[in-house]
């Protein structure tokens, strides 16, 4: 018999029935070091004070009113977003699926408005995971998501990963957009180096093509700095975002430029729920949080020690990983064995890793995850591997 929950996961059997900054505890009574932030999107940890202040105050007054009205708690997230980035204007969704359907519709709605209806191919790259809706998964285009959920949307072009000639040349009169994360996340924490970010906003420039990034796993502060194209210093024309932005609360955004949301007019999108009360209340705090220069240099100092512990962690177990790759917060461990196995080990050994493609494994940690939290992290992932080790 089908469970009476659709069993598209292959689910850990751990139950987790509370947190507390990294730490979660199961039923049974154990403390694990949760070092996936549910998929970085914990960014402040379980059960943040300041947070759950945020909410609770928020539900005392109202929850849900839809967007036929103001929200001034959406109209405030949305200008700490505009005052703090490129961004000109912002929609918010309630994920990052729900990002990535609005930034294809408005980068093709742009070139219809220009004139240029038949702009319509979005660039893509190997390895990308910009969520599971039709026009996301038509944009990885990989087998494993695509394969029995024909017909597959039209309109999007794949790249390989760094393959900069095949990039120049799939771009055409019908190219409207390229769609990239500036690191991969579900692609096993590959980075875009910032040259390369910066040729790639060239490259859009002078062929009149709209840039959108996908910061829904590397932005929210995760890099060290509030979105990861900052330290490029180039910008977006749309960005999407969601995960960390709500703290643990569903919420997506959409942000763009004047220009890039000129053909998003009334009628031309919607969400009911999408920038309600609750998750914008919460989102209004984690902002004023995250994007303190104070706090994002404090995620900087300790990703720093963060990453030389696990290049230690590396030398010491040359049987199991391979490197250490990433950026941040948001770092990965390139495994000479099966990610599987390691992340099993790490739930014996109380730690909570997050599997990726490439053989990596994903450290996703909250970002205010202290010194002393790191040193154990390290101790217990170095326990899983000396047990994944012995069976190499």
């Amino acid at each position: 018999m089908i469970p009476s929950v659709l069993p598209t996961y292959a689910r850990a059997p751990l139950s987790f029935v509370k947190g507390e900054g990294p730490w979660l505890t199961e039923a049974d009574g154990r403390r694990f070091l949760d070092l996936g932030a549910g998929i970085a999107v914990n960014v402040l940890g379980h059960s943040n004070p300041d947070l759950t202040a945020a909410l609770t105050d928020q539900a005392n007054k109202v929850w849900h009113v839809s967007n036929l009205y103001s929200i001034p708690q959406q109209q405030d997230l949305a200008d700490k977003l505009v005052a703090a980035t490129f961004a000109d204007t912002v929609f918010f969704t309630n994920s990052g699926t729900e990002a990535c359907e609005l930034a294809v519709k408005m980068a093709r709605k742009y070139w219809y408005e220009k004139g240029q209806p038949e702009k319509v191919e979005i660039i893509t790259f190997s390895g990308s995971f910009h969520g599971r809706s039709s026009a996301a998964i038509a944009a990885s285009g990989s087998e494993k998501m695509v394969k029995g959920f024909g017909p597959v949307l039209p309109g999007f072009k794949h790249v390989e990963w760094g393959d900069h000639d095949g990039l120049h040349a799939a771009i055409n009169d019908n190219t409207a957009a390229i769609l990239i994360e500036p690191i991969q996340g579900e692609g096993g924490i590959r980075p875009l180096a910032d040259q390369e970010l910066k040729d790639l906003r060239a490259l859009c420039d002078d062929n009149g093509v709209l840039l959108i990034l996908d910061e829904v796993q590397c932005g929210m502060g995760r890099t060290g700095r509030l979105f990861a194209h900052e330290w490029a210093g180039v910008t977006p024309d749309i960005m999407m975002v969601a995960k960390g932005i709500g703290g643990g609360f569903p919420l997506g955004a959409v942000l763009a430029t004047e220009d890039a949301a000129s053909g998003m007019v009334v009628g031309t999108h919607g969400s009911t729920y999408g920038g309600n009360p609750l998750a914008c209340a919460v989102g209004g705090k984690v902002m004023e949080i995250v994007s303190d220069p104070a706090f994002l240099a404090d995620v900087r100092k300790r990703s720093g020690l963060l990453r030389q512990k696990l290049e230690g962690l590396v030398a010491s177990h040359p049987d199991v990983f391979e490197g250490v790759r990433g950026s941040g917060m948001m770092l990965g461990l390139k495994c000479k064995v099966a990610p599987a196995d390691l992340v099993k080990a790490g739930y014996d050994n109380l730690v909570i890793l997050v599997p990726a493609a490439d053989n990596v494994v994903r450290l996703l940690p909250p970002l205010n995850l202290t010194e002393d939290e790191i040193a154990e992290a390290v101790a217990r992932i170095d326990a899983a591997a000396s047990v994944v080790g012995a069976d190499v």
